[in-house]
């Protein structure tokens, strides 16, 4: 049976260190929630705490309605999935899947059952018999992941499980753990500092910086209406541009304006201020049409079906640009263009980042 997760005012602290000082989210029941954040942000500090493997310093962390705080990590049946995918390597696919319901007294019978069930839905049938040495990165984290789940654990926690694959076995084994957790229907919560791994698996998303969850919501939402500028930055790729909003007019350096309407003016402290524009490299787009915006493109980097430009723009900006790939219009260096943006999905953040005016950011971290 899955439950909701709930975590409310956590604090974990390395002696004087404090690496998480308040955080508090909820994980609804049977959903894939990921962690996502860089490096020493705090993700796999609060999986462990979740897990019961690090000490919880304050706060309350619930399944359901059951406090897990002082609860062993034995009693709070999660199933869990290591970077390094710790299967036992003197046991064969079929005995390491088997572990966890031989320590809980299972039957033969109801074992052999159970293992046959779980090797079928992660397809490694043929590999029952053989050791992991005998078994690709690949066919190892199905396993590791079959085991964690053939338990039938209220939670699934997955700390990186992806990191030790190469590129295109990752892309496979994500789209098979996103299915395989949708058939299983298990609360599952995932840690990767991959975004594009993140925005392919998640439900949802938390996005964490220096301990503390700067967004919370799905992926499409976070991408398009990310809650301030570490989030526009670590979520794709943003350029950033500094402007001002005067009414209804962003003004770019040297006089140049260009119109939203996507702002709640009457809710803005002031009619004018400084602000920093997120405009991702797709948002742009080169025309022939006379624009505000003109440019001369820099570098010209042909991928197939996009080709990806820089290109120094008439406000002294230098920005990346996304195009689709075509026979026809294809722009070289020192090429002079125009250059337009799809206004509506320009974000406005304040001067200091910390906030996205514009209308549509839905965050759940701050319900």
């Amino acid at each position: 049976m899955s439950v909701n997760i709930s975590v409310k005012d956590a604090i974990k602290r390395y002696g004087d260190n404090t690496v998480i000082p308040n955080l508090s989210v909820e994980i609804k029941e049977g959903e894939f929630f990921t962690l996502l954040g860089p490096s020493g942000c705090g993700k796999t500090t609060l999986l462990r705490m979740i897990a019961g493997f690090n000490s919880i310093e304050g706060g309350d962390f619930n399944f359901n309605e059951q406090r897990i705080n002082d609860m062993e990590p034995s009693k709070r049946n999660i199933g869990m999935v290591f970077q390094n995918y710790a299967i036992f390597p003197h046991l064969t696919v079929r005995q390491n899947i088997a572990f966890g319901l031989t320590n809980r007294n299972k039957s033969k019978e109801e074992i052999k059952n159970e293992v046959d069930e779980i090797l079928k839905t992660m397809q490694i049938e043929e590999y029952a018999d053989r050791l992991p040495e005998k078994l690709s990165g690949g066919q190892q984290q199905r396993v590791a992941l079959a085991r964690a789940i053939v338990i039938k654990p209220n939670v699934l926690l997955m700390d990186e499980p992806l990191s030790n694959l190469d590129a295109k076995l990752r892309v496979d084994m994500r789209t098979a753990i996103k299915e395989i957790q949708q058939e299983v229907n298990i609360t599952t919560v995932y840690v990767t500092h991959d975004q594009e791994e993140a925005m392919s698996v998640s439900d949802r998303i938390a996005v964490m910086n220096l301990g503390e969850i700067q967004h919370i919501g799905t992926p499409q939402n976070i991408y398009h209406r990310p809650a301030n500028e570490f989030v526009a930055n670590f979520i794709g790729r943003s350029n950033i541009i500094d402007a001002k909003l005067n009414g209804e007019h962003i003004e770019f350096d040297k006089g140049i304006t260009t119109t939203t309407d996507h702002i709640d003016f009457n809710e803005l402290r002031q009619s004018q201020m400084d602000v920093r524009l997120s405009i991702r490299p797709e948002e742009f787009f080169i025309t022939k049409e006379e624009t505000a915006l003109h440019g001369v493109v820099l570098t010209s980097t042909f991928l197939g079906l996009n080709t990806h430009y820089r290109i120094e723009l008439n406000t002294g900006d230098i920005v990346d640009v996304v195009m689709g790939s075509s026979l026809t219009n294809f722009y070289s260096i020192h090429d002079e263009v125009n250059v337009g943006i799809e206004n509506d999905k320009i974000n406005i953040f304040t001067q200091d980042g910390k906030e996205n005016l514009v209308k549509g950011v839905i965050n759940d971290a701050a319900a």
